[in-house]
């Protein structure tokens, strides 16, 4: 089905009648369409719809991530050049700009309840952008502001597929908002533990690259905040600079001892059996094997 996806934002693309959009689009990295995997196993019994909502939901994402890698400056995209190292940042922005509109077109189409849960997930999702950039000027050791920051940036439009999904299928929105919300969540902490642990081949980037670039993920405020004050000290030291392997050798020892990573998984199990126990009912096996092959990956 997600080739259907595929085929369907191709039609978008090609609707819009420009060279450059075609372009911009053949160089555009795909990923793994988590958020149309879920909209597809939630409604499958809307088949048809649900492909056309998975494709205008990609489609946001896509235009998202275009504007967040002018914002980091970024020049690869998922192991590829971005299309901000490939046309400009101003050419990327506009695309974004572009995949945003076309998208909230079609979604023009769907009922008004999910209308609104995407384009208010849409809102957030900028201004979870908004808060990543603010908090990245210095070490943010509050994680209420963190999690504020992913649930907006990462975890609102996931919820708000799973939402509409569940809203275009017949089930009970809530309960599925909720595994979205929680499945968004943990996915991005299992991103910010795999910058830290993984290499750079498997990355496709530079790894402890969000340290780098001034995020304090969940595992370094944990961290934090179990360090005596001269490893404290030697942590803010390292913030947004270029780390050498002896650096990332320390960060990594530290994470492992201290236990900050640990309880980092213990966090992603306890969201992970939150969003399952809510949609259990549904017996959906096909979204229990997302967050379980989502907790169980290798590291």
């Amino acid at each position: 089905m997600l080739n259907k996806v595929d085929i369907n934002i191709e039609k978008f693309i090609n609707d819009l009648k420009d060279d450059r959009v075609d372009e911009f689009y053949k160089h555009l990295s795909s990923g793994k369409k988590l958020r149309a995997k879920l909209i597809l196993k939630i409604a499958d019994n809307k088949a048809d719809k649900a492909v056309v909502l998975a494709s205008i939901v990609e489609m946001i994402h896509a235009a998202s991530l275009l504007h967040d890698d002018v914002i980091d400056d970024a020049n690869t995209r998922r192991g590829k050049k971005s299309i901000n190292a490939l046309f400009g940042d101003k050419s990327a922005i506009m695309f974004g700009d572009i995949l945003y509109s076309k998208a909230f077109f079609e979604l023009c189409n769907f009922p008004l309840q999910i209308a609104k849960s995407i384009s208010e997930a849409v809102a957030k999702l900028s201004i979870g952008e908004l808060l990543d950039v603010e908090l990245s000027k210095s070490f943010n050791d509050n994680i209420e502001k963190y999690f504020d920051m992913i649930y907006k940036k990462t975890a609102s439009l996931i919820e708000a597929s799973a939402y509409s999904a569940a809203f275009l299928a017949g089930v009970d929105s809530d309960k599925f908002a909720l595994y979205g919300k929680n499945l968004g969540l943990a996915f991005q902490i299992i991103d910010d533990i795999l910058d830290i642990v993984s290499d750079d081949k498997t990355l496709g980037k530079p790894s402890m690259n969000d340290y780098k670039e001034g995020k304090t993920t969940l595992p370094y405020i944990y961290l934090y905040k179990k360090l005596d004050k001269d490893d404290k000290d030697r942590l803010l030291s390292m913030f947004k600079q270029e780390l050498n392997h002896d650096d990332k050798e320390w960060i990594r020892a530290k994470m492992q001892s201290s236990g900050a990573l640990k309880e980092c998984f213990e966090l992603v199990h306890k969201l992970g059996s939150e969003a399952l126990n809510s949609i259990e009912e549904y017996k959906n096996s096909d979204l229990e094997k997302i967050i379980k092959d989502m907790i169980d990956r290798e590291y």
